[in-house]
């Protein structure tokens, strides 16, 4: 970034650099990526869920959401098996495994976003969050 760009730009331009960079880092830390333990999370909350609804609830799409699954249930974490009623879906369930290691990833994550806040107060932060949950509003509305 050279010369002097409007706040609009720059804001821009950070908010795409924190989106690049996030993810990445975020993965080194915890040893998974964000969306595989997202993924992992909503498993944690249901016994069982059709991949579908799955996919919903986590809004990505379906070569993705089969990308992460097939990866977590050869490293053990998820089960998929087809619904005996209807061929046609698949249902998926942590393992013990799976869900053994969700506590240990969520120590991770805090202590990630731990790293990440330093610096910030309790007013910092809930100004943060007002912010960016404005942002997150208009980008809804465009």
């Amino acid at each position: 970034m050279t010369g002097h760009q409007p706040d609009e730009e720059r804001i821009f331009e950070l908010l795409q650099a924190l989106n690049k960079g996030i993810s990445p880092k975020f993965e080194r830390c915890a040893g998974i990526s964000p969306t595989r333990l997202r993924l992992l999370h909503e498993l944690f909350q249901v016994e069982e869920i059709s991949q579908i609804a799955l996919q919903k609830e986590i809004d990505i799409d379906a070569a993705a959401i089969t990308r992460h699954l097939k990866g977590l249930e050869e490293s053990g974490m998820v089960n998929r098996r087809n619904n005996p009623v209807d061929n046609r879906v698949t249902l998926v369930s942590l393992t013990q495994q799976g869900r053994d290691k969700v506590h240990s990833y969520k120590e991770e994550k805090k202590r990630f976003i731990s790293s990440l806040l330093t610096g910030f107060d309790e007013q910092d932060r809930k100004s943060l969050v007002d912010k960016l949950a404005r942002l997150q509003h208009n980008i809804n509305l465009l």
